[in-house]
């Protein structure tokens, strides 16, 4: 790619929203899946009962069933992408700003509830923001675009995950929530800044249409049994490293570490790895191709596994915290890079909402049902060895890639 080419790439319009589209999708994720941990554990809930919080994430996984309603029918106000966005960002914004408001002991099952309505706003928000990424970047952006909007996804982890702990040693937890979910007010100014970027001719005419027509475009298109096995992928391409984080939190509190540790140390090393990764995953992405950086990538994610291991058999070390933390960050971040653009790619502009809902929630699986087990999985057999098994758990998605992404082929 000539230097003009690169430039173009990288200093456009759209690489500036897909930085917005990943913060403003990152954030609410990251809130469930760092900082409610963390609150819980805080105020003396078991491991058990919070990894048993990780089912609230089944809307991840069945968003499919509802995003051909999100690609047929469209709101009277900002088009059919925006209008949706800007919904989902509103019932975000409330959910999360009220949750402080209730006592882990005496309300759990309310928390629980109040949990599930968040992973359900969040996971409808992906839906619109993916359809719309897709159908924003033309196919030579796919790389560079889908590695901004996920490092920028990763970037909104630090909101809830380091401010809200480092303000959580000084404020209570309700006036922490508000705080993190004033941070969606950024996601809504660009909703309301951006244009709609589809084709209006492409919208299903009916709402059969809008659940039919994806998946046989899809089968059509590989033939059955590469679909079929494309689908296995992205099912196991992150098993281990989303065991590996599903309980991080906890596991920071569980080696001794503060609040405000976790908040400083831990989510500094991350902010520098992400910047890191951003370089690198964007020249990766455009210099070599998607499929060699899903190879580079996931030997790097499977690695980073081990850097907990690592800390959890140090313990209570701030320069450990922060080497394994900013590394995890890395590898997992450049993995997903990789991974986003792969589904982006195997999607149809057409049907992006439903095609990119399906695909996606495959790889939320692990997160919400295999990491409801890792609170009782951590408490039988101790952290070190929990992250061996995550590390073994992360091998099988990368042999696939010699089916689904061969090193040679150029794509």
């Amino acid at each position: 790619m000539s230097s003009t080419s690169f430039k173009e790439a990288i200093l456009n319009k759209r690489m500036l929203i897909c930085i917005f589209t990943g913060f403003s999708s990152g954030l609410p994720l990251f809130f469930l899946y760092q900082l409610v941990p963390g609150w819980l554990r805080s105020e003396g809930v078991s491991l058990a009962e919070i990894g048993l919080f990780s089912l609230i994430g089944i809307p991840y996984v069945w968003k499919f069933i509802w995003s051909p309603a999100m690609d047929r029918f469209s709101f009277p106000f900002l088009g059919r992408r925006r209008g949706w966005i800007l919904i989902t960002q509103i019932c975000l914004l409330i959910s999360i700003a009220v949750l402080g408001y209730f006592d882990p002991v005496k309300s759990i099952s309310v928390i629980a509830y109040i949990c599930a309505a968040i992973a359900f706003f969040s996971a409808s928000q992906d839906i619109v923001l993916d359809a719309y990424r897709r159908e924003l970047l033309p196919d030579n952006e796919l790389g560079l675009g889908n590695s901004i909007h996920v490092q920028a996804y990763r970037l909104a982890g630090l909101v809830p995950g380091s401010l809200g702990f480092i303000l959580a040693d000084h404020l209570p937890w309700h006036t922490v929530f508000i705080v993190v979910a004033a941070f969606m007010f950024i996601g809504i100014i660009m909703t309301l800044c951006i244009k709609e970027a589809h084709n209006a001719e492409n919208t299903p005419q009916t709402l059969e249409q809008a659940v039919k027509l994806p998946f046989k475009e899809f089968i059509n298109r590989e033939g059955l049994k590469s679909a079929l096995f494309i689908l296995c992928f992205l099912f196991l391409y992150k098993l281990g490293d989303s065991m590996a984080t599903a309980l991080q939190t906890p596991f920071f509190i569980d080696m001794g570490f503060s609040k405000t540790e976790i908040g400083v140390v831990a989510k500094t090393a991350s902010l520098v790895a992400m910047t890191i990764g951003l370089a690198v995953g964007g020249i990766v992405m455009i210099k070599l191709s998607i499929n060699r950086a899903l190879w580079l990538f996931g030997v790097v994610q499977i690695v980073s596994i081990l850097g907990f291991a690592a800390l959890s058999e140090i313990g209570h070390n701030t320069i450990a915290l922060a080497l394994a933390m900013g590394f995890e960050y890395l590898g997992v971040g450049l993995g997903t890079a990789a991974f986003t653009a792969f589904i982006a790619r195997a999607t149809n502009p057409t049907f992006a909402a439903t095609q990119f809902a399906l695909f996606t929630a495959l790889t939320a699986l692990p997160r919400t049902f295999a990491n409801a087990s890792t609170g009782f999985i951590v408490e039988q057999i101790g952290w070190t060895s929990f992250f061996f098994l995550c590390t073994a758990l992360a091998i099988p998605g990368m042999l696939m890639l010699f089916k689904v992404a061969p090193w040679n082929e150029k794509n």
